[in-house]
């Protein structure tokens, strides 16, 4: 039997919807990230991008588990002595919610040549509305979630 190694033209990409006020951050972003690498398709290769496009929603109402509003931390230096900034997960909340997902996700993905153009398949928004309904996308339910359907039916 051979190795079977998947080939640019064969990759079909779906599109999904992510919550982003149903999970924690963490979750959110390790399921993202496995779905822009395309982890759970049979056809996974580490040198071809098969992954999915994904779109997080609700941005602005992101779940932060214990302290992380005042205690998680985002540095950010200029390369001068002195240039540390510093900002905790409720200002860059306050500033930019998107901010905060994107480089949580990017946290997630390997660091590679593929790993900028999978990032671009990573869509943002704020609020729950999205300008991609003519994709078609399907809605991810996030693995903490689905416990909690599971009980309440």
């Amino acid at each position: 039997m051979k190795t079977y190694s998947a080939k640019p033209t064969e990759v079909t990409r779906e599109w999904y919807v992510i919550d982003a006020s149903k999970a924690p951050m963490g979750r959110l972003a390790t399921e993202a990230a496995a779905l822009l690498i395309g982890k759970g398709k049979p056809m996974v290769t580490s040198h071809i991008d098969c992954g999915d496009y994904v779109i997080v929603i609700n941005a602005a109402q992101l779940v932060a588990t214990g302290n992380k509003l005042e205690g998680k931390k985002y540095y950010q230096h200029s390369q001068y002595p002195g240039g540390l900034k510093t900002a905790t997960l409720k200002e860059m909340m306050a500033k930019d919610p998107t901010k905060v997902i994107f480089k949580a996700v990017r946290g997630m993905l390997p660091v590679n040549k593929l790993r900028s153009g999978r990032l671009l398949r990573l869509k943002i928004y704020a609020g729950s509305e999205h300008n991609h309904s003519p994709q078609m996308p399907k809605e991810y339910v996030l693995k903490s979630t689905r416990k909690a359907e599971k009980e309440v039916k």
